[in-house]
């Protein structure tokens, strides 16, 4: 957290982790979702966020949007987790489209702190309670 007067590094910087220079995280490749029904999430996730279903390794299944991977894994009792999605769409259209899948809006549109800073955000439980967020970054304002 950048305090006040500090200059906080673009989101595109290259971060280095300290005492050790070169060493560096650039981006989140993928991560694991362990949930009941493996089926039902993935059709969930595609019907409802748009993601892609693809199949790696040994049949194993994961959901795909843009560069980024959620591979989906069965487990008796998953944990929930948190995931946050930013979006360019206006979130009253994403509001009417969650209406029109039947799925709850559990909160927003509320004001919240996202990796580049203030957003905008809906939402939303998956089938396992998985909270997901759907977010907006305000328009630049042009000088």
């Amino acid at each position: 957290m950048a305090r006040s007067g500090e200059v906080r590094k673009p989101y595109h910087a290259s971060y280095t982790i300290a005492r050790m220079p070169n060493l560096n995280l650039d981006r989140l490749d993928h991560l694991v979702l362990t949930v009941r029904d493996v089926d039902q999430t993935c059709a969930f996730y595609q019907r409802v966020l748009g993601m892609e279903i693809e199949t790696f390794g040994r049949g194993r299944p994961a959901l795909r949007f843009g560069r980024h991977k959620i591979n989906v894994e069965h487990a008796d009792r998953p944990t929930p987790i948190h995931l946050c999605f930013i979006t360019n769409a206006p979130l009253a259209d994403w509001v009417e489209h969650l209406k029109a899948c039947g799925v709850a809006l559990r909160d927003g549109p509320v004001k919240r702190s996202g990796a580049e800073g203030p957003i905008d955000s809906i939402y939303l439980d998956d089938p396992d309670q998985n909270s997901i967020e759907v977010s907006t970054y305000p328009a630049l304002s042009s000088p």
